[in-house]
């Protein structure tokens, strides 16, 4: 066995363990809890961009898609623009690290990968933020409700002629919404791929929790998502992601497509 094989067996066999372990378990659902109610999660950047996001999610990103190796993400929900920002410099990492390998130059104002951000309300402060980025000829920007059929439409269409397509889920928490998010864009995502579904842990806290937003415990994204998966066993929950992080918005939220 190689030191890489014996690394790779010793993670594996840590993990296992930690799938197991209700006790750590409930630590980190806990720690989830109470870190979000004092708004932990509003604490970072991203180059310069706020993102909502934690720092175990961030990594969990990165992971798949260097995994992956997307030219097309797709995001629902923009907010300050640091989660677009994250997926643009992500891709222009994998063009750099394509150019490095083959030999070529490249142009880093230009790429073949994009990001597509789509957004109910884009905030004009945020707009022209991340405008002025240098990772936004990499960005596209859709304004209008994610479940629209003339939003769909649109990136369907823009979506047209990527080989390698990522689809993360990140806007209005309720069961509908998530539920319609899914059968918009779910379809696009490429066998071998990820559709990510975030804020699932909803489920997992105390009723009335987020007691001034319209989700709750049985109207979220996990209650979405559960439903949703189904009526399409092309689609299966990926727990090695949420073992690893054991911190995560996402449990049961990781969906790998196998085609």
């Amino acid at each position: 066995m190689t030191p890489e094989q014996q690394f790779a067996a010793e993670r594996a066999e840590r993990l296992a363990a930690y799938a197991q372990d209700g006790a750590f378990k409930d630590l980190s659902r806990q720690w989830l809890q109470t870190s979000m109610d004092k708004k932990y999660v509003y604490n970072y950047d991203w180059l310069g961009r706020p993102i909502i996001q934690y720092p175990q999610d961030m990594v969990a990103i990165q992971e798949l898609v260097w995994t992956v190796r997307p030219d097309l993400i797709i995001e629902t929900g923009i907010a300050h623009g640091g989660s677009l920002v994250l997926s643009a410099s992500l891709l222009a990492m994998l063009d750099m690290c394509d150019a490095i390998e083959s030999g070529s130059t490249i142009d880093p104002r230009q790429s073949a990968r994009k990001v597509i951000g789509i957004d109910i309300d884009i905030r004009e402060h945020n707009r022209a933020a991340i405008q002025a980025h240098p990772m936004a000829s990499r960005i596209q920007m859709v304004q209008g409700s994610s479940i629209a059929p003339d939003v769909v439409a649109q990136v369907h269409a823009a979506a047209q002629g990527f080989k390698k397509v990522m689809v993360f889920l990140d806007s209005m928490h309720t069961h509908d919404h998530v539920l319609g998010e899914l059968n918009a864009y779910a379809p696009l995502v490429t066998p071998g791929s990820y559709c990510v579904v975030f804020d699932t842990f909803v489920e997992d806290m105390p009723p009335q929790f987020f007691a001034d937003r319209p989700w709750d415990v049985g109207n979220n994204p996990k209650t979405a998502t559960r439903q949703w998966l189904q009526g399409h066993p092309e689609f299966v929950v990926d727990p090695a992601m949420e073992s690893r992080l054991m911190v995560t918005v996402a449990p049961e939220g990781f969906l790998k497509c196998h085609g």
